[in-house]
């Protein structure tokens, strides 16, 4: 039986249970990386990058390929996943919302990645040993779309935090690209940075909670411009307790459909 696996575990956790049968830990940083040194028994795992923005029916399709992926590098929902980068968070949060999107049960991110890892390291390559049956049911869910956001403005119970700088957020100065600028009507705002001490390394739950001002536990859907300081912003949120998503299309995606509303 699987065991329980926190959202988020640093390298004192994964060295206490690293051989355990049902543990899997995946290195995002691709091949060659996990070749030249890589945590012990861990596999390298390339799932893609959450796309800059998807419709419904875009996502059940995205869920499946991530399927097969994971299937083909021997992952099969079974087991507890965790993932493993340079250190800075940019390469495992995604990567955990594309397994999650799959409809992996139990994934989790490793906090300082391969960086913060003072165990012994081995080399070389590993031979993957795909898998043809899985327990894999897409979770759409782990991939906010426009239309569940849109949907959702006036629900109590989520919470939308956009991380962008003030200039961004008020629309001040956003990005030359997008045709309209502001923010989501109702999202709360605190910039990525306050989020972490250094990169890579979230503050302090209580700090994380007293910036957001929501009690653990609570539903929050980060955006950014393009999902990327989303999703480091979404590692922070889980650090600290909450039932955190990262909206991958974010403010490139919303500002695009002008049926969309928003607030200066």
């Amino acid at each position: 039986m699987v065991g329980e696996l926190p959202r988020v575990v640093d390298a004192a956790w994964l060295a206490e249970h690293l051989g355990e049968d049902d543990l899997v830990v995946g290195d995002v940083r691709g091949p060659n990386a996990h070749m030249r040194g890589h945590i012990p028994g861990s596999r390298p795992l390339v799932l893609g990058s959450p796309p800059p923005g998807a419709d419904e029916e875009s996502v059940q399709e995205l869920a499946r390929e991530v399927a097969l992926r994971l299937r083909r590098h021997g992952i099969t929902g079974r087991e507890r996943l965790v993932l493993v980068d340079r250190g800075d968070g940019v390469g495992a949060m995604p990567t955990a919302q594309m397994a999650e999107l799959a409809g992996h049960p139990n994934v989790a991110v490793l906090l300082g990645g391969i960086a913060g890892w003072d165990g012994e390291l081995a080399e070389g390559a590993i031979e993957l040993e795909p898998v043809r049956g899985a327990d894999l049911e897409p979770s759409p869910r782990a991939f906010p779309t426009r239309q569940e956001l849109a949907s959702r403005l006036d629900d109590a119970e989520l919470t939308l935090l956009d991380v962008r700088t003030e200039e961004e957020y008020t629309g001040k100065r956003g990005s030359p690209c997008d045709p309209r600028q502001g923010h989501i009507p109702g999202a709360r705002h605190v910039e990525l940075g306050e989020l972490f001490d250094a990169p890579g390394s979230p503050a302090s739950p209580e700090r994380i909670r007293e910036l957001v001002g929501l009690p653990e536990g609570a539903e929050v859907v980060a955006y950014c411009h393009s999902g990327s300081r989303s999703a480091l912003a979404t590692l922070a949120l889980r650090y600290a307790g909450y039932d955190a998503r990262n909206y991958a299309g974010s403010w490139h995606e919303w500002s695009r459909h002008s049926e969309l509303p928003l607030e200066r």
